[in-house]
């Protein structure tokens, strides 16, 4: 997994932190050496691909990262919290996100390596001479 938040501070687990599409877009630029425009596009591309597989049903699997897919949620009776009236709420379904085992070893060891097996899954490399 490349390191997406290198500027992100370990010693300060109290401070929250919440990143944005604009930060997301700006480290493909950044890691990528894209333009702007085209790590927009990257980025736009893979939400647009997530949410109409699930609006299809479809299941999406990132190894390393988890799995994204819908559940069915049932239909019950609420209650208007203003004026206590019954109201019926219809089934429908609802994203949800499964994150794989690496990426909880990496959340949870976040500057060690995961158990991964010995393969390392580090930052991406700075350099980019093949």
């Amino acid at each position: 997994m490349a390191d997406l938040a290198p500027d992100h501070k370990p010693e300060q687990p109290h401070k929250e932190h919440t990143m944005t599409k604009a930060e997301l877009v700006e480290e493909v630029t950044r890691v990528t050496e894209l333009p702007r425009k085209e790590s927009e596009a990257v980025v736009e591309t893979i939400f647009e691909s997530i949410i109409g597989a699930l609006q299809a049903d479809d299941k999406i699997e990132i190894r390393g990262f988890g799995s994204f897919r819908t559940r069915e949620r049932r239909g019950r009776t609420g209650r208007n919290p203003k004026t206590g009236a019954k109201v019926e709420v219809p089934p429908k379904k609802i994203p949800y996100f499964k994150p794989s085992k690496e990426l909880k070893d990496y959340v949870n060891n976040p500057r060690g390596s995961a158990a991964s097996g010995g393969e390392h899954h580090g930052s991406a490399p700075q350099s980019h001479s093949d």
